[in-house]
């Protein structure tokens, strides 16, 4: 018979240093690998508290093993803060009780168990520096412990029944500042300071690891502590039944049961930590949590704070940023194909995306000839918006020229603009402010400038539709409305590229953009256009019906109007040989 596969349950957070994804994978320190983690669905394990919930369902190995170097380790569990126990071994709490730093009580062996909490911003993970915070305390001190983890909701539990809320363990260095531990006569402010929680490097179900565990603490490869859970004053039953006798735990909820003797207030003369000192605590069957103690704050150099925001758009891209291209300071989907002298740069409209134009580009073979720029707006296609981004048309044509210096687009040699819809207010708007840049100029479907009071109301309310019932309660409307009679008649695959381009939105970015297009009010003196333009539209199209294409044409010096039969406003989908032909003839 073959041997089993290892099973994949020292569960450990990390993020990988090129895409920046944080994600939960098997960590294998022996083999310095860490394997990525995802459940049955092929959806990827993204945190500890996905794995705690999902309980029994089967977590498998998602794709090949990672290098540990390729990936930076984070605490197994972040952002609540960590419930802790002191004095919880006996010769602990008689060398605490005779250091004089023990304001809690004026006996060894404590009546109950003595709780505090470790502030959720103390939390860091393996191999993170313990900051020794020179102005805060000159006695810093470690604590091993083992952590307890949480895995039901329980409240008033019974010291019989605790153990069936534990889902499993992990490895806590308590560090502490002494002399604010016995000061403030309480342990928060003492053992709460930035970097005073190294947790990790995995955590590991209790199914997985014996009934009684050890932990032993080395300082620079010298033992200092070494004890079982066999030792402790009050067990982890105990524990958890006195904590959740008058208030709820969570799953996730992480308790530190205490420490053993050997803590570096306990030596004669005190062993406190110095700058250089690494600190390792092992429990058997977890791993070893190594952290260096520096005199170097490295948190205070990039101090992160967690927004209240939540990016729109973001899943499309993983974390909003994999794939994407910094123009403007804004992650945005940009794509570069061929390499010609003629430069070509793509703007798309309402609705669409960069994918709009790849019909033509295909009929037209264009990256053959032509280097071809085309990008997704802010919240469209695969790129981001933060909710506090203003969107206006000078907003995204300032973007627009971010793509053009991004492309190394010069006066020297101006590129093609070709632009649809809302994309050609964008591309008007750049092109006054920039006219050297532009020297040909396709519009296909412009709406009119400034918009009409009528589509302005009606454009801000399908947004807020959108934004309220979803792209599916729009979608409809848009579609039957945008294209024409023989188009939904003959061309079905056209109706369908439509609807998967609106589909495909998230419906609070569309509705920011259609919130942008009605917002638009100012005429744009477009007679100051000195590109070659050619404006088209279709029979059909009631954004850009042909009077309003014409009165482009009159106001636009030498302005070609094109108007294509049984065509609506999705033009590339409708009739993508009429408009390649209209592209080939302007270039």
């Amino acid at each position: 018979m073959g041997s089993e596969s290892p099973r994949l349950n020292r569960y450990a957070a990390f993020v990988h240093l090129e895409t920046g994804v944080t994600q939960i994978g098997h960590l294998d320190s022996q083999a310095g690998t860490v394997q990525p983690l995802q459940f049955l669905s092929g959806s990827p394990v993204e945190n500890l508290f996905q794995v705690i919930e999902a309980g029994s369902l089967p977590i498998i190995a998602s794709g090949a093993a990672i290098p540990l170097a390729s990936t930076k380790l984070l605490a197994p569990l972040s952002g609540h803060d960590i419930l802790a126990v002191g004095k919880n071994y006996m010769d602990h709490a008689k060398e605490f009780n005779s250091s004089g730093y023990d304001s809690s009580d004026t006996v060894d062996r404590p009546s109950h168990p003595v709780i505090f909490t470790k502030r959720a911003t103390s939390i860091i993970g393996d191999g993170d520096e313990i900051f020794l915070h020179p102005d805060f305390t000159n006695c810093l001190d470690y604590e091993g412990e083992i952590g307890v983890i949480i895995g039901k909701t329980c409240f008033r539990v019974s010291k019989e029944n605790a153990m069936d809320y534990v889902w499993g363990y992990t490895i806590i260095n308590d560090v502490t500042a002494r002399e604010k531990q016995r000061d403030h006569k309480q342990f928060f402010i003492g053992k709460s300071a930035d970097t005073f929680c190294p947790i990790g490097p995995a955590a590991v179900p209790k199914e997985d690891l014996p009934s009684i565990l050890r932990v032993q603490t080395h300082v620079n490869g010298e033992l200092r502590q070494n004890a079982t859970t066999e030792d402790l004053i009050f067990d982890i039953s105990t524990l958890i039944s006195t904590i959740s006798e008058g208030q709820t735990l969570q799953p996730g909820d992480v308790i530190a049961c205490g420490t053993p003797a050997g803590v570096g207030l306990g030596h004669t003369p005190p062993l406190y930590l110095k700058s250089g000192d690494e600190v390792t605590v092992t429990v058997p069957g977890i791993g070893t949590l190594q952290n260096r103690v520096s005199s170097v704050n490295e948190a205070a150099k990039s101090p992160v704070s967690q927004s209240a925001f939540k990016i729109s758009n973001a899943s499309r891209s993983l974390n909003a940023n994999v794939g994407l291209t910094n123009i403007n300071g804004k992650p945005l989907n940009y794509r570069r194909l061929g390499s010609g002298k003629t430069n070509i740069v793509f703007v798309h409209g309402l609705g669409a995306t960069s994918e709009f134009y790849s019909p033509i580009i295909s009929h037209l073979q264009l990256e053959q000839g032509a280097t071809l720029h085309l990008f997704d707006f802010e919240g469209h296609g695969l790129s981001p918006t933060h909710p506090l981004s203003v969107l206006t048309m000078e907003s995204l044509a300032v973007d627009l020229a971010g793509v053009f210096k991004h492309s190394g687009i010069s006066t020297l040699c101006p590129a093609t603009l070709v632009a649809h819809s809302m994309g050609c207010i964008i591309a008007l708007t750049f092109a006054l402010a920039n006219p050297g840049l532009v020297n040909k100029l396709l519009l296909l479907g412009p709406p009119p400038s400034p918009l009409p009071e009528q589509l302005r109301r009606n454009t801000d309310t399908r947004g807020y539709i959108a934004q309220t019932q979803g792209m599916k309660a729009v979608v409809d409307a848009v579609v039957l409305n945008g294209t024409s009679e023989n188009t939904k008649r003959t061309n079905p695959v056209a109706v369908t590229a439509a609807r998967l381009s609106l589909l495909g939105q998230e419906p609070t970015s569309y509705a920011k953009a259609c919130r942008t297009l009605a917002m638009a009010t100012a005429a744009l003196p477009v007679e100051d256009i000195t590109a070659q333009t050619v404006i088209l539209t279709g029979t059909e199209d009631v954004v850009s019906p042909p009077e309003v294409v014409e009165e482009y044409s009159r106001r636009i010096k030498g302005a070609k109007a094109v108007v294509l039969p049984n065509v609506g406003h999705w033009h590339t989908y409708e009739d993508v040989t009429a408009v390649s032909e209209q592209l080939r003839a302007l270039l």
